[in-house]
């Protein structure tokens, strides 16, 4: 079956030719036209030559830390980078998020956990227009009255709390650091603090619009690193 992201072009930038080849099959199978780079400095000049739609990008290259080639992309290009990665250190992942990633994956990988995440950072690339309604069935939030409706009922939301939703919601499908929540919602001088202060205001918002805040199915923990909102 074809979806909206169907024929988007991929760049697989990894080192080890079977995982590539996996890759490549799993993804023409769904659809996607693949690239494939064996080392960073290929990877880095046929994202500036061929404009892939997207990046699967290996964090262990040959040539250099798979984080330079991201920082490098990233200074000419916004293009969605989904690491792989065998490091399961929270460290690395949320160096890989800071450092401009949009999820990542870590080996050994189930490819349909892989190609839900690849759809999901196509999809919000793709959503170019101005929304000012973001709408989850349930959870509706209205941007341009800054209101929060869920089962189409107004629930009153302080101005922090709305502000940690609201970037949560619109970053919907994408792992948000504790850093980046803390500086974007608090400002640089909270960029520093515990992470159990913002536990505690996800915590408040998860009362308000999970139907159990105990096992939360929108906002969900990445454990040492972050938040994820489930679309």
């Amino acid at each position: 079956m074809l979806t909206a992201n169907s024929g988007s072009r991929l760049l697989i930038i990894d080192d080890e030719a079977q995982i590539r080849k996996l890759l490549s099959v799993a993804l023409h199978a769904h659809h996607f036209e693949t690239l494939e780079a064996s080392n960073g400095g290929e990877g880095i000049l046929m994202a500036s030559t061929d404009h892939p739609d997207l990046i699967v990008l290996d964090l262990g290259l040959p040539d250099g830390s798979g984080i330079n080639v991201l920082k490098t992309i990233r200074e000419w290009s916004q293009v969605p980078v989904i690491i792989l990665t065998v490091k399961e250190r929270e460290e690395d992942k949320i160096l890989a998020l800071e450092s401009g990633a949009d999820d990542y994956v870590t080996k050994p990988f189930g490819m349909g956990e892989l190609i839900a995440r690849i759809r999901v950072a196509l999809r919000h690339t793709a959503k170019t227009e101005a929304r000012p309604v973001l709408d989850f069935g349930r959870l509706v939030i209205d941007l341009s009255r800054r209101m929060v409706l869920v089962d189409g009922k107004p629930v009153k939301f302080t101005p922090t709390e709305y502000e940690l939703l609201r970037l949560l919601a619109t970053h919907a499908g994408r792992v948000m650091t504790h850093r980046q929540l803390l500086k974007q919602v608090w400002g640089g001088q909270m960029i520093n603090t515990d992470s159990n202060y913002l536990r505690v205001y996800i915590g408040h918002i998860r009362k308000k619009i999970e139907k159990n805040p105990t096992k939360p199915k929108v906002i969900i923990t990445e454990p040492g690193v972050g938040y994820r909102f489930v679309e």
